[in-house]
């Protein structure tokens, strides 16, 4: 098999070799859906291979600095996926990957897997001495690119595969050389290349997760004109003592401690010029990082939630009363017509409060827009014909074949129910491997 052939530096941890059949299951993204549904199914003894495009595990989940309403750290959930991933020689992991095809029908798919040169090969221990031996700074996509790394990193303090990259930018240059030189292990490969690989696969688990929508979009709110207006994932990251200010919140515009900050609903979520689709978790991030400004600023921080209706539904509602109850919060049932900026650089809400109709012109240190989701990779863009709805989440439709989609890239999920839809999906799945298997027997 080709994929046998790549296996020694594509395998992101030891492992009982494997042939890919077409009773394995291909699972797409390694988010906390994609890592659930390739446990779920390899638990059941079933072959994985779980393919994702970015360096690490994790996806959004590991970007967030708490989840609701326990306010506990994405750590608890992923470290213990971790684990059972490591412990299961059924899952193999290809990193700095992306399917660019899939060909066949259900029960016997072959997928085209193009993965891109990581640069660092399995000896990599994560020492670290490559990243201080470099000198060129890039974008930290970690971040949201609110602050930079070094070009040799490790991809986030909780990276799977606990090993370093190096950006394709320095390929070539001095400070690639001193990566290597750096490198006591030999695990620096600067003669790595892009490779296409091909996996049989019995059914595809379509785990992509989900994207913010872009702000600069809603033109009112001048999120691409006003630094000191950010989204909710940017905030996420702000607060968190990982994150580019250590977990100080404070203005990109002059780096002064934000402690009047706005919130504003539903910003390109329920809209006919943007989603249509209500993004579920918007309302329930903004109440979660209003605890965040209590945290930092106990004192003096205050919180405005600008919002339609606030939906917190099922076992949340009790965690919605608590932020009623904090009077460092305040609540304006109205939607913002626009946003402006005062000679001191702080963005200025507009609109009108409906509960009253007073109108209202009033100055935030910061604005935090909950931006809504989208699915990472809408339906009409996956490889073959795949049925999805007008958001491009995809559709329990049998026209799919066994292409399945599982946590946000079948709709707006919280990390809850993303988790339930990724084990519905590998149950989906197996179901199919199984007829495979029963078929040949």
């Amino acid at each position: 098999m080709v994929v046998q052939k790549f296996c020694i530096h594509l395998m992101e941890k030891t492992m009982t070799e494997h042939v890919a059949t077409n009773e394995t299951i291909l699972v797409v993204g390694g988010g906390i859906s994609g890592m659930t549904a390739a446990l779920e199914a390899a638990e059941t003894g079933k072959n994985v291979v779980l393919v994702e495009k970015n360096p690490a595990l994790g996806g959004r989940t590991s970007q967030l600095y708490r989840y609701f309403p326990k306010l506990c750290h994405p750590i608890c959930g992923l470290e213990i996926n971790q684990r059972r991933l490591k412990n299961n020689p059924r899952v193999r992991v290809l990193t700095l990957a992306e399917v660019s095809g899939i060909e066949g029908d259900a029960g016997n798919y072959t997928v085209t897997v193009k993965v891109k040169p990581r640069y660092v090969n399995e000896n990599c221990t994560a020492c670290g001495d490559c990243g201080r031996a470099v000198e060129t700074m890039v974008d930290d996509p970690f971040n949201y690119n609110l602050g930079q790394h070094k070009a040799a990193y490790l991809p986030n303090a909780m990276a799977y595969p606990q090993r370093y990259v190096l950006d394709p930018a320095i390929i070539g240059s001095a400070d690639a050389d001193r990566a290597k030189a750096a490198c006591k292990y030999g695990a620096i490969d600067l003669d790595m290349q892009e490779e296409t690989i091909q996996v049989k696969a019995g059914a595809v688990v379509w785990a992509t997760g989900w994207q913010p929508y872009d702000a600069a979009k809603i033109q009112p709110y001048g999120y691409d004109r006003f630094k000191n207006v950010i989204t909710s994932v940017e905030f996420e990251r702000l607060a968190d003592i990982h994150g580019p200010t250590g977990g100080k919140i404070l203005r990109p515009s002059d780096g002064k401690e934000a402690k009047n900050i706005a919130f504003i609903q539903c910003a390109g979520s329920r809209d006919e010029n943007h989603l249509r689709h209500c993004s579920r978790i918007c309302c329930m991030a903004s109440l979660k990082q209003t605890h965040y400004v209590r945290e930092a600023y106990p004192e003096d921080g205050k919180s405005t939630i600008y919002y339609i209706d606030i939906r917190a539904i099922d076992r949340f509602e009790d965690f919605y009363q608590k932020v009623q109850a904090d009077p460092s919060v305040n609540f304006i049932k109205s939607k913002v017509a626009k946003i402006t900026e005062d000679e001191h650089g702080n963005p200025v809400c507009h609109g009108v409060n409906t509960e009253g109709y007073k109108r209202y012109t009033t100055p935030h240190d910061l604005v935090v827009l909950a931006v809504g989701m989208e699915p990472s990779v809408k339906g009409v863009n996956i490889p073959g014909h795949i049925v999805a709805d007008s958001s491009g989440f995809i559709e329990a439709d049998p026209a799919n074949g066994a292409v399945f989609g599982a946590g946000c890239a079948s709709n707006a999920l919280d990390v809850n129910r993303a988790v339930q839809s990724a084990t519905a999906a590998a149950l989906r799945a197996i179901q199919v491997v199984n007829k495979v298997a029963k078929a040949e027997a």
